[in-house]
């Protein structure tokens, strides 16, 4: 479990991260490099999930031997499975990393929702939809890494 207490925001008690693959974690495909071991140093706190339509079909070799879920979802309806999904296992209860359209509602809703700015952009809605906003998934990831970073971006 991941627990932060921030000053004049709720206490985060994660259990669960789950977060987008492509534009996210990876960029046309490919897990962006130094992802993989800090999945690895999370899933220690966090039961990780990957959650993608697995646009380029190479999701499940790119994270072969990594400690997570994937969850390959449909074409239709894509920001309503994802927030179906986090509600499942407890939103308040996860972390949430996108950057879609598509991601917006379970960023929202989420514990904690952070939107991660790669190559490919970020819906404008999802950035709103955010409790964070990094300019790359590594930076994301070591939020989670090194807590006192979300201290000194979310306490008021």
């Amino acid at each position: 479990m991941l627990t932060v207490d921030i000053p004049g925001y709720p206490a985060l008690q994660c259990n669960h991260l789950v977060t987008d693959y492509n534009g996210t974690i990876a960029v046309d495909g490919r897990l962006v490099p130094g992802v993989a071991p800090r999945l690895e140093a999370l899933s220690r706190d966090l039961e990780i999930h990957i959650i993608t339509a697995d646009t380029f079909g190479c999701v499940a070799r790119e994270v072969a031997g990594l400690p997570c879920r994937v969850a390959v979802i449909g074409k239709e309806d894509q920001a309503g499975a994802k927030l179906r999904y986090i509600q499942a296992l407890g939103a308040e209860q996860t972390v949430c990393l996108g950057n879609g359209r598509n991601d917006y509602l379970m960023l929202q809703a989420a514990g904690l929702g952070i939107a991660v700015l790669l190559a490919e952009g970020a819906a404008g809605v999802t950035l709103q939809a955010a409790d964070v906003v990094t300019s790359s998934i590594l930076d994301a990831l070591d939020l989670l890494l090194k807590p006192l970073r979300l201290t000194a971006t979310l306490r008021s």
